[in-house]
């Protein structure tokens, strides 16, 4: 078998070169479906593997906007449309520096199985730029969105790929956006998600993905006959899944003590409140600052410059913040602290040795395309009421989520229970994503 699996590996790794973080990706998923493949006759001789590693289709484009000073700028623009086999291409737009291509194509394919695990009719897909929202105005940010948009709106639809918000693109970003696919299509449609909600937006959808990786804890917690009250947990990140996430899991019980940025963390060992939390959102999401003003405002709280929280006792672990975050001495470091849960909310944040350290451990641990699930599922029931031109309420979203989230870890259960009643999360969710894909791409031939 690891012989079948390196060889699989060799060949991706021959057509795709200098992509670190798409192999990682693949790697991880080949290392459980291949076995089940092998075990499975009806996949056997039929490369739904290898197709699925292979993007339908790669758009790259430049993307020339003029600054506030009146230099002309040019940045590189992206969507990769990855599987379009039970639904049009769905996944976010990622405004950042470091995007690129091996990014990107991880994103992709791991939104393929993330999308699948939801039940809702999407395919996969990525996209976003190099540039950079840091300290640009609204006018420059505009001027981008609108250059971006201009190219992108010929490759997507509500029929044929809805994208959405990632890092660097909230609600400002898709409000300019959309603005401008109205425009250049001339019609109103729901071909973004993370709209406001006066002009086709859902409610809860902000909220989605980090309220998602609490509920899913919260179900793996369950499952063992325990519960979020009381436990403490450490948070990375301080933007929109790290707030929601910190948010959710205070109302059910724990106790959250970490946020942090790429300057460091801070630890608040009496625990980010909801008045706290506030602070947090008003410094991140208004003023743009850095998490250590945080200890301005309460100083009974430490900043720690140029950590990441991993270090900090806790029960549960959520990396809210962006890829591999947690390293594998990181993750001993967790493990001999104390934490038996990890649920991920941001994008494979833990690297390979991170988990095998979680899985030899036994411990609860839920990967990104399960337990951060919630955003796409949201963003599937907002083009589920785009379609049907209504508007659910707050509570009927969030059921919806919830039960979803449930749905999830029920498939993970499925296929990742093993003989010792052990729950290996990656392997369940992994299968269970590939199965509903590749059942889609048989019955549609060689396409």
């Amino acid at each position: 078998m690891e012989k079948v699996i390196s060889d699989f590996m060799d060949l991706v790794k021959v057509r795709n070169q200098h992509e670190p973080e798409f192999l990682q990706a693949v790697e991880e998923v080949a290392e459980t479906v291949i076995p089940y493949i092998v075990n499975h006759e009806i996949y056997k001789g039929k490369n739904i593997l290898l197709r699925m590693v292979e993007p339908e289709r790669v758009i790259m484009f430049r993307v020339p906007w003029v600054d506030d000073k009146g230099e002309i700028i040019v940045n590189r623009g992206y969507r990769i449309q990855m599987n379009s086999a039970i639904g049009p291409y769905k996944g976010g737009l990622r405004f950042h520096p470091t995007v690129n291509l091996s990014i990107l194509k991880f994103l992709a394919f791991e939104q393929v199985f993330k999308n699948a695990l939801t039940t809702l009719p999407m395919g996969g897909g990525k996209g976003g730029s190099d540039f950079d929202p840091k300290g640009k105005s609204d006018d420059e940010i505009m001027r981008f969105c609108h250059s971006f948009m201009s190219e992108l709106s010929r490759h997507i639809g509500s029929n044929t790929d809805v994208p959405a918000g990632d890092i660097g693109v909230g609600g400002r970003e898709i409000g300019f956006l959309f603005g401008m696919y109205k425009k250049m299509r001339n019609e109103f449609t729901g071909v973004l998600t993370g709209k406001g909600t006066t002009w086709g937006g859902s409610l809860i959808r902000p909220e989605a993905t980090g309220y998602g990786t609490v509920y899913f804890a919260q179900n793996m917690l369950e499952k063992r006959g325990d519960s979020l009250k009381d436990k403490i947990a450490t948070v990375s990140g301080s933007g929109n899944v790290a707030q929601y996430a910190c948010e959710k899991a205070t109302q059910l019980g724990a106790k959250v003590v970490t946020m942090s940025d790429s300057s460091g963390y801070i630890y608040d060992k009496e625990g980010i409140d909801a008045d706290k939390l506030a602070f947090v959102m008003d410094l991140k999401n208004n003023r743009r600052g850095r998490i250590s003003e945080y200890v301005e405002m309460y100083p009974n709280a430490k900043f720690i410059s140029g950590n990441r929280p991993w270090d900090v006792k806790c029960d549960i672990a959520m990396p809210c913040a962006t890829q591999n975050e947690i390293n594998g001495d990181e993750a001993k470091t967790l493990l001999n602290n104390g934490c038996f849960v990890i649920s991920e909310g941001a994008n494979m944040p833990s690297e390979p040795e991170a988990i095998m350290a979680f899985q030899a451990a036994k411990i609860l641990y839920a990967p990104g395309k399960a337990s951060n699930a919630g955003g796409v599922a949201t963003s599937g029931l907002e083009m589920s009421q785009n379609s049907l031109r209504i508007n659910w309420t707050r509570e009927e979203v969030d059921t919806r989520l919830k039960k979803i989230m449930s749905d999830i870890h029920d498939s993970c259960i499925k296929f990742g229970k093993e003989e010792n009643g052990y729950i290996d999360y990656v392997r369940g969710a992994n299968i269970a994503g590939f199965v509903k894909v590749a059942d889609a791409m048989l019955a549609q031939g060689v396409v």
